[in-house]
């Protein structure tokens, strides 16, 4: 009897676990040579494109009316800096020329203030040759002026049609007798007045005190702010600050000579007709060709008055004839001739731009909006051009202030990536 042999189950090796590959990626068919790629379609748009164009339009329109709603605001609220800060632009665009002058002779801070120094003496000269000429010629102008009133009576009395108003001395009664019940009322607007004039006085001050340093200090002022700007805008900000000064600082001094030869006009023709302060009213009518509409009108007004007093009413209607004649020749001749050209705007965009800011800001806006609308002009415009010749370069890859990147020779041997082909 012999023993089973033990029987041995066969082994077999384990097996490492297994991990699941990754799907292959689906196979996108080879565009076939000399076939137009498949394009996705673009999405449904609404409407016709003129619509679409309409519609972009309107809320760009409604953006910007939008913006300069908000600036008007912000300048109402602090129009008293507004002002200073236009006027100090005012002065330093007038005054940089002589003191460019002076800084060839002394140092540049002494220079500007040499130059401020000798507006300042210049204006109060003229102010004071003013005054005293009329301080001194005051008798005889109040009696000519007596005697013109009562031949300007006279005549009147004459007409027919006024001669059922009453005669002169009831007018001068029926005049203070309405003054007095109306004192109240100007005793509120002398108030008011008076407040102006605080204001005004305020601006004048704050606006000295800027044109000092923007004289002797403006280059450094302009590269503190430019430093807000990216790098790469530098030039195009800077180009388009340029263009906008040079449209202000030109219509600046384009506003002195129209101002300058309506005054030398008006004293020419003043001394021929023979009104007495000739020089005087010239003055008057330099400085108020400063200030749209109501400057030039003040100083028609004035000079008739005078004529009138002095001559009688023949030569005061000669005088408004002839000042008439001048203003016409500054609104039609000399304003689109020099100050036009300089802001580069239309006598009728000019004309339309003065309404549109007198009504939007009174006094204020009729100064202010030939130059603003010439410096805003200027600016689009360079950045406009600006941007259309950066166009072409980044198209090319090539951007402002950098070198086209230079393509290396081909190795001893080699043919050009060209001429290989």
């Amino acid at each position: 009897m012999t023993a089973d042999a033990p029987t041995v189950a066969p082994t077999t090796a384990a097996e490492p676990p297994t991990t699941p590959r990754p799907a292959a990626p689906e196979q996108v068919p080879a565009q076939v040579a000399g076939q137009a790629p498949e394009q996705t379609p673009p999405p449904a748009t609404f409407g016709a494109p003129w619509i679409r164009t309409t519609g972009e339009l309107a809320w760009k329109l409604v953006g910007i009316v939008a913006a300069v709603a908000i600036v008007f605001y912000v300048v109402g609220l602090v129009q008293v800096v507004f002002v200073a800060l236009f006027l100090a632009l005012v002065f330093t665009t007038v005054l940089l020329p002589l003191g460019d002058l002076y800084d060839r002779v002394m140092p540049r801070g002494l220079a500007m203030a040499a130059s401020l120094l000798t507006a300042v003496l210049a204006v109060g000269a003229l102010v004071t040759y003013v005054v005293t000429s009329v301080v001194s010629r005051w008798e005889d102008l109040a009696t000519e002026f007596g005697s013109g009133l009562t031949d300007l009576a006279g005549l009147l009395t004459g007409i027919p049609m006024l001669a059922g108003l009453g005669t002169p001395g009831e007018w001068l009664a029926d005049g203070g007798a309405w003054l007095q019940a109306n004192a109240g009322d100007y005793a509120g607007t002398a108030a008011e007045s008076a407040g102006s004039i605080a204001e005004g006085a305020t601006a004048v001050v704050l606006a000295i005190f800027c044109t000092v340093f923007f004289l002797t200090q403006g280059s450094r002022m302009w590269r503190w702010a430019l430093d807000f700007v990216p790098a790469d805008r530098h030039d195009r900000w800077e180009a388009a600050a340029t263009a906008g000064w040079t449209a202000f600082s030109g219509f600046t001094r384009g506003m002195f000579f129209v101002a300058l030869s309506d005054g030398i006009l008006a004293g020419i023709f003043l001394s021929v007709v023979g009104v007495p302060l000739a020089l005087p009213l010239s003055v008057v009518v330099f400085l108020g060709a400063f200030i749209p509409m109501i400057g030039p009108v003040a100083a028609i007004v004035i000079s008739v008055l005078v004529a009138l007093a002095a001559k009688g009413p023949v030569l005061a209607l000669v005088v408004l004839i002839g000042m008439v004649v001048v203003a016409q020749i500054d609104a039609n001749v000399l304003q689109p001739l020099i100050t036009g050209k300089q802001v580069s705007l239309h006598p009728v965009v000019m004309a339309l731009v003065v309404a549109a800011g007198s009504v939007l800001g009174g006094l204020l806006g009729a100064v202010v909006a030939v130059p603003l609308a010439g410096v805003t002009w200027a600016v689009f415009s360079t950045l406009r051009r600006t941007a259309q010749e950066a166009a072409p370069a980044a198209a090319h890859g090539v951007t402002r202030g950098t070198a086209p990147e230079a393509v290396p020779d081909p190795a001893p041997g080699t043919a050009a990536p060209h001429e290989a082909d």
